[in-house]
């Protein structure tokens, strides 16, 4: 019975990358052409959601969403969610029809084709070098100003331990929140981890929920509140998280 549990991980674990390159391969020439300039990248947006819709439903995995405020389309947000998964990125695209930018680890760009357009679309950051820092918050900021929202996970990173609910937040969406007086839209991955972590032999089909909850306003907030901004939105996740497991 072992035998066939680790057959079928392995299987699955290679289906999940075979779905990733499927509609990146069928939509190759208008995915180039819509990150020719920065001007397309709503374009490429929308056939990311497509990507990302087919991976999810193809894994057997069925979305469940609940919204407790709504995004108003055309305005520019800070997207923030727990991470515990590769198909936080899925999800979050499924969910969100406004388009976004992802901060992202620049490691995924050794992802095979995925890795070509995620290193020309996202904003990467390697997390040992204070210059990569800066120079995130420089493209964030100029993706913000042509109207764009952007989604950033503020744990920096999947914990090593799967035991841990919540990691500890950064400060940066934080603070690119308060700069543009943009506000933070949480969200609660509660199944990911569950369907789909990064230990190889674990995961399963099944239902991902998710609850977009109230959003958080910086109006008239400063740096010196970053902070503050930063503990009161991860103890909305982490109370979210709570809730789920009830």
């Amino acid at each position: 019975m072992k035998i066939f549990k680790i057959a079928f991980w392995i299987l699955w674990r290679v289906w999940f990358y075979i779905l990733m390159a499927i509609p990146i391969l069928i939509m190759f020439p208008f995915l180039v052409v819509s990150i020719l300039s920065e001007k397309g990248y709503p374009y490429f947006f929308k056939m990311a959601r497509i990507w990302a819709k087919f991976i999810l439903f193809g894994m057997g995995f069925y979305y469940i969403v609940k919204r407790e405020q709504k995004l108003i389309k055309g305005k520019s947000y800070m997207i923030v969610a727990n991470h515990t998964s590769m198909t936080d990125i899925m999800l979050m695209l499924a969910l969100i029809k406004n388009p976004f930018v992802f901060v992202g680890k620049k490691e995924l760009v050794k992802i095979p084709l995925f890795g070509f357009f995620y290193k020309r679309t996202c904003i990467l950051v390697d997390r040992s070098s204070s210059k990569s820092k800066n120079e995130v918050f420089k493209r964030a900021q100029n993706r913000l100003n042509q109207g764009l929202s952007i989604c950033i996970f503020p744990e920096g990173g999947v914990p090593d331990d799967e035991s841990i609910l919540l990691d500890e937040f950064k400060d940066g969406a934080f603070r690119l929140a308060i700069d543009h007086q943009i506000p933070i839209v949480p969200i609660v991955f509660p199944d990911n981890k569950e369907r789909f972590s990064y230990t190889f032999m674990s995961g399963s089909p099944g239902k991902m929920r998710a609850r977009i909850l109230p959003f958080v306003e910086t109006k008239g907030l400063t740096s010196d509140h970053r902070k503050e901004l930063r503990d009161q939105v991860r103890n909305m996740i982490y109370n979210g998280l709570i809730d789920f497991q009830k």
